[in-house]
């Protein structure tokens, strides 16, 4: 089992920056896929960016150049820096986790973009 809990949302201006933690607890989490899905008002659930055990990193091509995830395993923690926030970017940020067509999800932490 693998509980995560994301910190770090709030309200932003336009062109503003935010960092998001996720602090995961329980098994090995230098082994698993870290994610960062967005979920807006009376939309699905997307993916934001993925780091994977190794260090590797994708981006949804709407975040590209403004969002960076990264990894601390010594702290179990995942990161999305975003940078240039736009009032797109409003959105309830999920952390997950997954291996082995296993994963978990944290409650979220509601991220918004506004003047």
């Amino acid at each position: 089992q693998v509980q995560l809990v994301e910190s770090g949302g709030g309200l932003v201006q336009p062109g503003g920056s935010l960092r998001l933690s996720c602090a995961a607890s329980g098994r090995i989490f230098s082994n698993y896929f870290m994610a960062w899905y967005r979920q807006a008002p009376e939309k699905h659930r997307d993916l934001v960016a993925v780091i994977t055990n190794f260090g590797h990193t994708n981006y949804a091509d709407s975040v590209q150049g403004r969002f960076t995830i990264s990894r601390d395993n010594a702290e179990n923690t995942v990161y999305l820096q975003m940078n240039s926030l736009k009032s797109e970017d409003t959105a309830v940020y999920y952390c997950n986790a997954q291996q082995n067509g296993v994963e978990y999800w944290g409650k979220g932490t509601l991220v918004t973009v506004s003047s």
